[in-house]
């Protein structure tokens, strides 16, 4: 769809959402609720829960209004270059994540760079980002570090992965940031007390912003004496040899 000379084109907003089933309003800005409040169209990751999060946010706005596009692993990549059709024709997008940042370990990347092909303005909106706060709250390298996304499922491959990340942890002094699939936590945990030198240490960060919230960093010498509980919570992990 092309765009008038004269139209304005619309932005796309990318809004964080909560890390778990909090209020929104106790750790999103106000800004994410004037944006809700004067948007109608969202690319969004589950309709069911971006509805529920819109709604928790602005209980008066009206759901029939609202136009969800799905954006997931099933999207057809030839389908999202439409879903920027409404900013063509003036109207501004939100961009919604399942948790957390979108873009950021998580979908919306291609609809971002496509944004930037057309000319259409990304608003990056501030909210909570799992990652960023874990290494806040690590004691970690914050001036260099790598996140590695999730680690390979089997064991030699992974097994590597974990060595290789401690090798260039300490050649270049630099934190290296990686997650799990919740239900798996508490095997990666055990593999990295098996595979990482007992210096090492490991930043543990889960549940972040919940009342349930545990951040703890130690060697792995440490976390061996440690009984921990990992099993479907949310977790960074992050090493630094």
């Amino acid at each position: 769809m092309e765009n008038p000379q004269d139209m304005v084109l619309g932005k796309l907003y990318m809004i964080p959402t909560t890390l778990g089933d909090n209020e929104p309003l106790e750790v999103l800005p106000i800004s994410i609720k004037r944006a809700i409040e004067e948007i109608d169209f969202y690319i969004v990751e589950n309709e069911k829960t971006a509805r529920r999060f819109i709604k928790k946010i602005s209980s008066k706005k009206s759901q029939p209004d609202l136009h969800l596009e799905l954006l997931n692993k099933f999207t057809e990549p030839e389908a999202i270059p439409t879903f920027l059709d409404p900013c063509l024709q003036g109207h501004n997008v939100g961009i919604i994540s399942e948790a957390g940042c979108p873009g950021i370990a998580d979908p919306g990347a291609d609809v971002v760079r496509i944004a930037h092909q057309k000319g259409i303005q990304v608003v990056p909106l501030v909210g909570p980002s799992s990652i960023l706060l874990a290494l806040m709250a690590s004691g970690m390298n914050g001036q260099s570090f790598t996140f590695n996304g999730y680690l390979p499922i089997d064991g030699p491959e992974r097994k590597s992965a974990i060595k290789r990340m401690e090798k260039i942890s300490r050649e270049l002094d630099q934190s290296q940031i990686f997650i799990e699939t919740p239900y798996r936590n508490d095997k990666l945990m055990a593999d990295l007390l098996r595979t990482l030198s007992n210096s090492c240490m490991v930043c543990v960060a889960c549940d972040i912003t919940l009342s349930t919230e545990y951040i703890s960093t130690k060697s792995v010498l440490e976390w061996q004496k440690v009984p921990l509980d990992l099993h479907k919570r949310p977790t960074i992990f992050i090493i630094h040899a």
